[in-house]
């Protein structure tokens, strides 16, 4: 079996924003052919598309002509061939091409993935909402948060994140920047204990709340602080509460809370990687498949993680073509904990494009069944969701300097 085409799909979602270009993020998600009539699909980090597409074509002059079952020796040929360290973006189009190349190979032995990594070790994959504005604003189309909480609770869900500062923004349209309202800090800190408390009275003991502090301070001071404040609330876990970038700085916060912190959608290169584990820089690693290189890549540095009794969670932000990578990644993880699930994942737009559907029910999602994969394409589908520009906010602080997004 030889590699004849890769092919790339921009597809965008169909929501609109008042800001910015006003248009949603575009999933990218990469076809292989094969001369057998086996093909795979994967998926690449979204908001990178502009640099994925170039990667792609440049991947594809080695990829034509494969054996697309040697998935590892592939996957070397990319990473190693390209001599410099890979970017995000180059390692994201390697994360998608990787997923598709995964999903031949299964689809050759008749096998999910997970089958592959070894057999599942659950029978279920614990999961929990996120996705969804009022993750990170204080309100959403004048529900409040708490509100939002209780409604996907009675939806089924059993745990959702959002953002526990209490920071409101001015939008400016059609600009992409936010401007942070001035506010004092024991006001912002008084506020976003608030709101994590009004969650937990709303849903109860029996729902986990995970809170995203998204990396947006520089100083551990204010997320210790933040930390001590919402600890009777007993969140499932603390997410960046610095910058995973630093470390350091997340051993400092980790050594002064009781809530578990996570972090690690931005560990997508090993180096990084080895240095938060090898610090112990977080109970739970939330390493991103769509970026950090794939499946296999992922299962290694889960494998890593464990060693020292770090448990996985892997992040999702993407459509359920990256999803379906996260569960046979948690399926066959000895240390999983938890799945990020876009909570709008059995949307009539995901139902359009994507088959067979995901199943989730309470809280939990079952296991993909079919070889490889186990999800495709609608291409003709995805024909009528074209991409469109969109770009992430610039968030301008009150002094007029840039802040964190």
């Amino acid at each position: 079996m030889k590699i004849t085409d890769v092919k790339l799909f921009l597809i965008n979602q169909p929501h609109t924003f008042n800001w910015g270009p006003g248009n949603a993020g575009n999933h990218a998600i990469v076809k292989i052919l094969t001369d057998d009539g086996i093909y795979g699909i994967g998926e690449a980090f979204h908001s990178l598309e502009d640099i994925i597409e170039g990667c792609v074509r440049k991947f594809r002059r080695w990829l034509l002509g494969q054996d697309p079952t040697k998935v590892i020796h592939n996957w070397n040929a990319i990473y190693r061939g390209m001599r410099y360290p890979l970017g995000t973006g180059e390692l994201s189009a390697l994360s998608a091409i990787e997923q598709a190349l995964w999903d031949i190979a299964g689809k050759s032995c008749g096998l999910p993935i997970y089958k592959m990594l070894g057999g599942p070790v659950r029978d279920r994959i614990k999961v929990y909402a996120s996705g969804n504005a009022w993750s990170r604003l204080p309100q959403m189309e004048g529900k409040a948060l708490h509100e939002q909480a209780v409604i996907l609770k009675e939806m089924g869900w059993t745990g959702m994140k959002f953002g526990p500062q209490a920071i409101d923004v001015e939008m400016d349209p059609p600009s992409v920047v936010w401007r942070e309202v001035p506010k004092a800090p024991i006001r912002e800190f008084e506020e976003s204990v608030e709101r994590v408390r009004l969650v937990r009275e709303a849903v109860g003991p029996d729902f986990n709340i995970c809170l995203d502090f998204h990396g947006k301070s520089f100083s551990p001071a204010d997320a210790i602080r933040l930390a001590k404040g919402i600890e009777p609330y007993h969140p499932y876990f603390l997410e960046e509460p610095a910058l995973t970038e630093n470390p350091d700085q997340l051993v400092e916060v980790k050594a002064q809370t009781s809530i578990p912190i996570a972090g690690g959608e931005r560990v997508v290169h090993r180096d990084l990687f080895k240095d938060v584990i090898a610090k112990r820089a977080v109970d739970i690693i939330q390493l991103e498949p769509t970026a950090c290189g794939g499946i296999l890549e992922t299962v290694k540095r889960s494998a890593v993680a464990e060693l020292s009794n770090i448990q996985l969670a892997p992040h999702h932000a993407c459509s359920p073509v990256g999803l379906s990578a996260c569960a046979h990644i948690d399926a066959a993880v000895p240390n999983f904990l938890i799945q990020e699930v876009n909570n709008d994942v059995a949307s009539a737009f995901n139902q359009e494009l994507f088959f067979p559907s995901l199943t989730i029910e309470n809280g939990y999602l079952e296991l993909p069944t079919g070889p490889g994969l186990g999800i495709d394409l609608n291409e003709e589908a995805a024909a009528a969701y074209p991409p469109k520009d969109w770009d992430r906010p610039v968030i301008i602080k009150p002094d007029g300097s840039i802040g964190l997004e």
